[in-house]
């Protein structure tokens, strides 16, 4: 039984039966409530976190739960719900409270016999714009921990999303020679956000900027929670899992630094596009004049530690082995994969020709698997997709005239731009089916419209929410003719 619409099947079931096979192996293998609980260990009252496979550190962390007070849950991301509801599965009745803050249509358990503890609140909030429920939540959510002391235990479960969910705009402030700046509003992270989407930011270049216009994000929740213990599982959305990018780092000390905020502004030219609370914040913060966000070496990490718990690689080496499963001769290129979503296109499709021509890396029948994020850098009035779409959309412009090659871009979250699509499919037929609906591919493509051409060539992957986001996924499959 698979997770996808399968209308996908159409226009060809037995290449795509396979390929769906594959896919829904990926997301099996980062599903939430799983990763969560095959890390966490309970007997009696001690608690033991162990590593997940690809993420060996020294030994397994041990809590002794009869030494805390109480046991605060707090979460962000779109894996929000069924990351709580693993913790509250080893945990029960020893949370005193909790609030969980997700995307909207996202708040639904994905294991509907451990559902979340009334102990812990789900909210749902805006995403990819921060929302006022963002806000609230956020401020909520600030309040907890700070109630916490040295004899508590505070876990943080943190996802793909948490930066756009967990929303505290910048307090007003004041600078090194006295002179105040305002809190930063809604509205004022907002604009940032619309202007880092058009431009066609990186997730760590935007989370940069929005650590730095925050209260909560950069190692400013863990700042709140100390002097408590503090344990953060994260299930990771970015390219390398580098910590302090995950849901821009709120229990993590934050790496960026103001010159590297100013820096994105200048490489964008956004500065014009920025509200002036958040540029002027922003150039008080180069020239030294507000304090940056905790670093290493801060105190408030003394009792902190944090483990990965899924990621993109995680949900690779699965389709890896489903792919092996099933015939086809398999590798796993690379997890690191960034650019313009048209552009690493034509790259998936020359790799799939050499497959063909050479049988290098791999002969056919061939799955060659990437992860990684691309971007889009969207015009004026652009259509409607996303970047896993653009990317399907700009292989099959490639794909016309080579028979054999199957290109898939898939965002593991279920939601690729906003549409109900998770991304799609390409092969060399989808130009000529779109055609044959009286659409033009090469127009829909540069208008970043590849939301309707693909599904009039029946090649849009749907899942609905997934609840797990681990980046995406790219394939080439190379069938032998």
């Amino acid at each position: 039984m698979t997770r996808f619409d399968t209308s996908i099947l159409q226009p060809d079931p037995a290449h795509r039966r396979p390929i769906l096979a594959v896919l829904d192996a990926a997301l099996d293998a980062v599903e939430p409530f799983a990763a969560v609980q095959n890390v966490l260990q309970r007997q009696d009252d001690v608690l033991t976190v162990t590593d997940p496979s690809g993420h060996p550190v020294a030994s397994a962390l041990t809590y002794d739960l009869s030494r805390y007070r109480r046991i605060f849950v707090v979460a962000a991301g779109k894996a929000a719900s069924p990351m709580c509801s693993a913790v509250e599965a080893v945990l029960q009745d020893r949370i005193s409270n909790g609030l969980a803050v997700t995307k909207y249509d996202h708040g639904r358990p994905t294991d509907p016999s451990s559902a979340a503890s009334s102990s812990i609140r789900v909210v749902e909030a805006g995403h990819p714009l921060p929302d006022e429920a963002g806000v609230l939540a956020g401020k909520e959510m600030l309040a907890l921990v700070e109630e916490a002391n040295e004899d508590d235990l505070v876990i943080a479960l943190l996802s793909g999303g948490g930066s756009a969910l967990l929303v505290a705009p910048a307090a007003e402030t004041t600078d090194t020679a006295g002179q105040p700046y305002p809190a930063l509003t809604l509205a004022d992270l907002q604009s940032m956000t619309d202007a880092l989407l058009a431009c066609g930011a990186t997730i760590n270049e935007m989370n940069c900027l929005r650590k730095h216009s925050s209260a909560v994000k950069g190692g400013q929740l863990a700042r709140a929670a100390a002097p408590a213990t503090l344990l953060t599982l994260a299930l990771s959305d970015v390219i390398g899992s580098p910590l302090d990018v995950i849901a821009s780092g709120p229990t993590v000390p934050d790496e960026s630094t103001w010159a590297d905020a100013w820096a994105i502004v200048e490489k964008y030219a956004l500065a014009p596009a920025l509200p002036d609370a958040v540029r002027n914040r922003l150039q008080a913060g180069l020239a030294g004049e507000i304090p940056d966000t905790p670093k290493p070496h801060d105190p408030v990490f003394t009792n902190s530690k944090t483990l990965v718990v899924a990621d993109n690689r995680t949900a690779a080496n699965a389709a890896v082995a489903k792919a092996a499963e099933l015939g086809y001769n398999t590798i796993l290129l690379s997890t690191y994969v960034e650019g313009e979503a048209a552009e690493v296109a034509k790259v998936l499709v020359g790799l799939g020709r050499e497959v063909q021509d050479s049988g290098q890396p791999v002969p056919a029948p061939a799955c060659l698997i990437l992860g990684g994020e691309t971007t889009v850098s969207l015009g004026d009035d652009p259509g409607q997709g996303g970047r896993n779409q653009e990317l399907a959309l700009a292989a099959a412009l490639s794909l016309q005239h080579h028979p054999g090659l199957t290109v898939v871009s898939l965002a593991t979250d279920g939601t690729d731009g906003p549409t109900d699509s998770a991304g799609g499919i390409a092969d060399s037929g989808t130009v000529a089916r779109g055609e044959r609906a009286g659409l033009a591919a090469a127009d829909h493509l540069r208008r970043h419209d590849a939301y309707p051409y693909l599904r009039a060539a029946a090649d849009l992957l749907r899942t609905g929410p997934t609840q797990t986001n681990v980046n995406d996924l790219l394939f080439v499959f190379v069938h032998k003719m």
